[in-house]
């Protein structure tokens, strides 16, 4: 049964009816946003536009009470993927979204599928598609906002609840689980989830064993379980006589048997009804009712009832979070409801024309926002809308930009870049610069072992609660000092990847959300950003800005053996778009790089930043000035210039460094005017390239990229010989810029344990494999 009692107040009627009245115009705005793009717009390549009709109808009723009763001006939403329509209608409601963006609904340029932060024109707290990860960031919002407040970036009483609506196949998503144990560590609040519960899937109905199931999950997690299964026709067609036995019933009633009576209408709920229900009482409830009366009744479910979402909305109004089970009909109202095909269908042109002779509109005014209305109803309804809290301006805010200052190379005449990484941010946390403040780390236990140990001693972990340092009270001997409080700066997760970019997302989202800018900086194993690829490629969708330090890399890692060694993440970083990858191998180079990566989090037009770094401790570059700087920034620089017309340079990345300078002493007096390219982001390097291309193909003033720049000396028939540890095919493309010979080495089958040298040999990464592939290209 409900968790809506009857002890809570019943909303006004008059609230109920509008809310109702809107339920039906959205239903009906997001039906025919997605028929026009199906039916009625030209489409020249012939492929099904699509929509999810079925999906919208099954949210229309939820989506109503939430954003014209509940939502309060601070609260942030995440909608899920298929009710895109139904958001789009709701801000044309508002004024907020046009006509024409709805009839370019996934066109060029119009409404977009799935809700987009970067691709809508329309106010979009959380971009969602990739099912799952829109609801999990909802969290780590919650925990960014608390975050703010108790380091007094933000005021407590502008919080808002942090809201996602989502579809219950969405519960399939392990990422949901990941999220909702993370959420219980850190006693996450403001927080609702509210599940279209239609219990259809994309390709069936879900399972019923999971009845009840979802409800233990959560509350062992410390969530308020709100369950909305019966709307308050059905709760008082219960308490009438032979009422119960029809309650039974339903609750008994499978998942995949609803939807199909529903989809066969009154007559077949009469004739099952009446076959399995004898009471007298029972039978005479059912006699009661016609054909249309009794699927009315028998789909009152709560998730279409506005009187029963206000109530429970506004029963969970304090802080706690809370899942609202709210059990909906796929497809309610249309005539696909409750088929289990229902998910990709559309309704042809006479089922559009029913429905819309069934709400008065007349045809041409299929537009018109409250068309089929009365003039006093119509602008009775617009003025209830201009007066929600969601019709107050709800765009991304702003947030100075913090000013960054220089930072100094640590001087260790040999170290890694980890390490070098580790020193820089402790000096940030001592020097008491404005940037050290808005700086926020966070890593998936990894914490130590990425050389963030040393920050977190300095800055503290984050609690809202106090969490002593029982080591340390007790006087037990250990590098590691890490008191919780409110101040602290470093946020620990547990082992799951894909809530560190899930938080760093939502750090990354501070200044639009919150108005608070932060400077997020997350540490994983290199090999392991792979495990949450999903969750980074959706913060880069959303536009977040952080920091992404992965170490240790590579085959370097050494005795670690193959199930650590990252092998393709050098790819990952040329192609993930939102994401400017680098991979210094000094320590000069990664101090220029984090101070390019804290402005770049900055700028409008900027992004996030990844660095691979290794644990390989290597001697430093030597040093007369710091012209290769700026170049290095760009993507790559020479260490020795090429002669003109040099036959041959040898191009690197990373802590390769020491073999390729080896292989350059050993070759140099063989090979007149070598060079020695160091490459720093072959991402950089690619798009520059490209860019250049796309100018000289599109009419504009003829550029030279910088990687044509710098092969620019060479003989055309000069031979590369790039090397990486990682996969070649991160720098093998070198040889298309101007048709140079390649001999490309790197990493392309898994790794074993091992010490570095039989590790570069059998690998073919060491000094001797460089001179080898120049060999070959050169006789």
């Amino acid at each position: 049964m409900d968790q809506v009692t009857d002890h809570i107040a019943a909303p006004p009627e008059d609230l109920v009816a509008m809310l109702g009245q809107i339920d039906a115009r959205l239903r009906w705005l997001s039906a025919w946003t997605i028929h026009h793009a199906n039916h009625l717009r030209e489409n020249p390549d012939g492929l099904k536009v699509g929509g999810h009709q079925a999906s919208c109808a099954s949210m229309t009723a939820i989506m109503a009470a939430l954003y014209f009763h509940a939502l309060g001006p601070n609260d942030r939403v995440a909608v899920k993927p298929h009710a895109s329509p139904v958001l789009h209608a709701i801000h044309y409601l508002l004024g907020q979204q046009t006509r024409e963006q709805l009839e370019r609904f996934r066109g060029f340029g119009g409404a977009q599928s799935y809700p987009s932060r970067t691709k809508d024109k329309i106010p979009v707290d959380f971009s969602t598609g990739s099912v799952g990860l829109g609801v999990a960031v909802t969290v780590f919002a919650s925990l960014v906002q608390d975050y703010l407040i108790a380091h007094g970036a933000m005021a407590s009483d502008r919080a808002g609840r942090m809201v996602a609506l989502l579809g219950d196949a969405e519960l399939d998503e392990g990422n949901i689980y990941e999220a909702l144990i993370e959420a219980y560590k850190h006693d996450v609040r403001r927080c609702w989830w509210i599940v279209d519960y239609n219990r259809q899937s994309l390709d069936a109905t879900t399972a019923d064993r999971m009845f009840n199931r979802f409800d233990d999950i959560f509350r062992t997690c410390g969530w308020r379980v709100v369950t909305l299964k019966h709307g308050t026709m059905q709760r008082e067609a219960f308490r009438k006589p032979g009422g119960a036995a029809i309650a039974r019933w339903i609750d008994d009633c499978g998942n995949a048997e609803f939807a199909a009576l529903t989809y066969e209408g009154g007559a077949a709920w009469r004739a099952r009804l009446l076959a399995d229900l004898h009471d007298p009482d029972t039978r005479a409830l059912i006699a009661a009712h016609d054909d249309e009366a009794l699927a009315a009744l028998m789909t009152n479910l709560g998730g279409h009832c506005p009187a029963t979402l206000v109530q429970a909305f506004d029963a969970a109004a304090d802080d706690r979070p809370t899942l609202f089970i709210a059990y909906t009909i796929k497809g309610y109202g249309l005539p696909l409801a409750g088929h289990k095909d229902n998910h990709s269908g559309l309704l042809n042109e006479a089922q559009m024309d029913a429905l819309r002779t069934r709400l008065n509109i007349p045809p041409g005014a299929e537009w018109d926002a409250w068309a089929g209305l009365g003039a006093n109803a119509a602008a009775r309804l617009q003025a209830f809308v201009d007066a929600s809290a969601v019709a107050r301006a709800r765009g991304s805010a702003e947030a100075p930009a913090l000013p960054m200052p220089a930072l100094a190379v640590p001087d260790a005449k040999t170290q890694s870049t980890q390490a070098a990484f580790g020193r820089i941010l402790l000096d940030l946390a001592k020097s008491g610069a404005p940037i050290a403040d808005g700086i926020v780390t966070t890593s998936p236990d990894v914490t130590v072992s990425t050389n963030l140990g040393a920050w977190v001693n300095q800055r503290g972990l984050f609690r809202r609660a106090e969490l002593p340092d029982v080591f340390a009270r007790a006087k037990i001997p250990s590098a590691q000092k890490w008191a919780g409080h409110a101040a602290g700066q470093h946020i620990e997760l547990g082992i799951a990847e894909s809530n560190l970019f899930l938080l760093l997302a939502a750090a990354g989202l501070a200044a639009p959300l919150f108005g608070a800018r932060l400077l997020p900086i997350g540490t994983v194993y290199d090999p392991f950003i792979a495990r949450g690829l999903d969750a980074l490629n959706y913060a880069c969708y959303s536009d977040a800005r952080f920091l992404l330090v992965a170490t240790p890399s590579g085959l370097t890692l050494g005795p670690e053996g193959g199930a650590h060694q990252s092998i393709n993440t050098p790819l990952i970083g040329m192609g993930q778009p939102g994401l400017t990858a680098f991979e210094p191998a000094y320590a000069d180079e990664l101090a220029a790089c984090l101070e390019f990566a804290f402005a770049h989090m900055q700028e409008k037009s900027g992004g996030s930043v990844y660095l691979r770094l290794s644990t390989r401790q290597i001697e430093q570059a030597a040093r007369a000035d710091d012209a290769w700087r700026a170049d290095m920034l760009r993507g790559g620089y020479w260490r020795v210039a090429p002669a003109p017309g040099a036959r041959a340079a040898i191009a690197y990345m990373g802590a390769i460094a020491p073999e390729a300078e080896a292989a350059f002493v050993a070759m140099r007096e063989e090979i007149p005017g070598l060079g020695l390219l160091a490459v720093t982001s072959p991402g950089l390097l690619h798009q520059g390239f490209m860019a250049a291309r796309a100018a000289r193909w599109r009419g504009r003033p003829a550029t030279r990229s910088h990687i044509e720049t710098l092969l620019a000396p060479l003989d055309r028939d000069a031979g590369l010989v790039t090397v990486l540890d990682g996969s070649p095919a991160a720098l093998s493309w070198l040889g298309g810029v101007r048709g140079h010979r390649v001999s490309p080495l790197g990493v392309e089958s898994f790794g074993q344990t091992g010490q570095l040298p039989d590790l570069y040999r059998t690998y073919r990464l060491d000094a001797d494999a460089i001179i080898e592939a120049m060999a070959e290209l050169l006789l």
